[in-house]
């Protein structure tokens, strides 16, 4: 029986992991990570939850990566800290990995393998086929997995619209020989189920950026994800016939730059790139600037730009900032700030919202339909997305003709089973959200979170004193501090009354047990001033009494 088991990625965007397994042999797909929500204060990262894995580490026979996007590949160190595995990834993935593995300083142990479209792995009982797709970084694969049950494909994620570097179209006749061959399973990317049509080709991105640079006045600033290849080719294509200079500023998408040059994979030509120091000594109409920061990452290079603190670009009058990507979800926030700054400084700002700048490298619904068409599956398990995405993309699969019954739409945990008798989703594994917060992994779970939020919304207030231990009488304090919470100035005499219930308490208690006198204490006041805060206040600030007995 082959099981195939999702740790994350069905059910949410990014995070995508998961696990083919086989009798002895287990192959990971996948490791990424997500960005935090905004109920998550503090967290850097989200991880899938790798126990799972972890257990079953003597049986891992690789691990196997699609492309280089963060939800890809983004958790892989923490993976690899636990879990000693052969690593597989086209050449551009790899040169991404390397600099992530060397900040967690596990490049020289790790065992990275490049793998090419067209290319076979065999990690028995399974052998993996790779398969060109094109997505919106370069050297994207799908792959079929050759299994003792059938052939199982997995997308990857894909698009089937045209691009604007060579060899990365999706290898549409390796999916239908796939088809005729005859496919047992269909793992389909599920993200853009929702658009209707098709994704428009990257030619149309291109001649908008071509009429906005060729029309803008000085410097033009163009913001986008650091992998986004393709769309970096574009942008120097286009400054190279208005001749401009063109500065990368960044440590990603300088980091990305590089490992596409070196592999080929970017023309840039010779002159045409300077330092950022050198920009005052070129017109503004002779500059671009390409940076990261599109999401409003609040350490980002653009974000820098749009607050003034960046160390050598300040945005002015006359500047043309290109936001040359999706505004993802939960990022609308800190996007709209970055815009209204720049604003702000006398840029005129482009986004998607007010022009067609960027293109999806997903596909839309009728290119779901087509992989259906051409893989003819027998099974069909919608994956990565949402829970809503994978139901349209389910509903669309029955739709076109696969079998209510034979359209498994499964979440994370959950195991699929194929065999000869067919396909079923039965069991279940413990699976979860692991956060990220600094080197911390996993130890800030929901009660901290709470605690956080609390903190943020209600603010702190910190009883200090001290009591002698044998008659209880107070020798220091009470003193009461406050942060979050309330102004003294204004409010002073609220903090100036918790005092006086913070006595009264001690009055009462002074005589008891010098054993127990201290716990009893904190529990009163903690109870107490929160009874009385909210009554006076209508607030529940976070109360934390330090107590001494001397």
């Amino acid at each position: 029986m082959l099981k195939i088991i999702p740790l994350g990625g069905l059910g949410e965007i990014g995070l995508n992991m998961m696990v083919f397994e086989y009798d002895d042999t287990l192959v990971i797909i996948d490791a990424g990570l997500m960005f935090p929500e905004d109920y998550m204060l503090g967290v850097d990262y989200v991880i899938p939850d790798m126990q799972y894995i972890r257990e079953n580490e003597s049986r891992v026979a690789g691990i196997i990566l699609t492309h280089a996007h963060e939800d890809h590949i983004g958790a892989l160190p923490y993976l690899l800290k636990d879990v000693k595995a052969p690593v597989y990834a086209t050449e551009f993935t790899l040169g991404m990995l390397y600099r992530k593995l060397e900040e967690h300083d596990l490049l020289a142990v790790t065992d990275l393998h490049k793998v090419a479209p067209g290319e076979k792995l065999a990690l028995p009982p399974f052998e993996f086929e790779f398969i060109r797709v094109n997505h919106s970084v370069v050297d994207g694969i799908g792959f079929a997995a050759r299994t003792p049950v059938g052939t199982i494909v997995h997308t990857g994620d894909f698009k089937l619209s045209d691009t604007v570097i060579p060899g990365m179209m999706t290898d549409i006749k390796a999916f239908e020989r796939l088809g005729e061959e005859g496919v047992f399973a269909l793992l389909s990317d599920s993200t853009n189920v929702e658009k209707e049509g098709r994704t428009v080709s990257d030619d149309v991105v291109g001649k908008t950026l071509e009429k906005i640079i060729s029309h803008s006045p000085g410097r033009v600033i163009v913001a986008l994800f650091a992998s986004n290849i393709a769309r970096i080719q574009q942008v120097v294509d286009i400054i190279r016939r208005d001749g401009r200079k063109i500065v990368f500023n960044g440590r990603s998408i300088e980091w990305s730059v590089r490992t596409a040059i070196e592999l080929n994979m970017l023309h840039i030509p010779a002159g045409m790139e300077i330092d950022v120091d050198q920009l005052d000594q070129y017109p503004a109409d002779e500059i671009l600037i390409m940076t990261t920061g599109s999401q409003g990452e609040p350490m980002s290079a653009l974000t820098r730009m749009s607050t003034g603190t960046h160390k050598y670009i300040q945005v002015i009058s006359g500047d043309t900032v290109i936001l040359s990507s999706k505004f993802i979800p939960g990022n609308e926030k800190a996007i709209a700030k970055i815009i209204n700054n720049l604003f702000r400084k006398g840029a005129e700002v482009i986004y998607e919202k007010v022009s067609e700048i960027h293109v999806s490298g997903h596909a839309f619904r009728d290119e779901l339909k087509d992989m259906i068409y051409l893989t003819m599956p027998d099974y069909f398990i919608p994956i990565h997305g949402e829970y809503r995405h994978l139901y349209h993309h389910a509903k669309l699969a029955r739709e076109v003709g696969i079998a209510a019954d034979h359209v498994l739409l499964a979440e994370n945990g959950q195991i699929i089973e194929l065999d000869e008798t067919g396909g079923r989703i039965n069991g279940r594994i413990a699976t979860s959200r692991i956060l990220v917060d600094g080197k911390g992994v996993g130890d800030v779970g929901r009660l901290v979170l709470k605690e956080r939020r609390l903190l943020s919304e209600e603010g702190l207030v910190v009883v200090t004193l001290a009591l002698d231990e044998e008659t209880g009488f107070v020798v220091y304090g009470p003193e009461v501090t406050s942060r979050g919470f309330v102004f003294g100035h204004e409010t002073g005499h609220i903090i100036e009354d918790a005092t006086c219930v913070i006595l009264e308490i001690i009055e009462e208690i002074s005589l008891l047990d010098p054993a127990t006198r201290v716990e009893i204490l904190r529990k009163r006041l903690h109870r107490e001033l929160r009874e009385y805060f909210s009554f006076t206040i209508k607030r529940k600030p976070v109360i934390l009494p330090f107590i001494l007995q001397v």
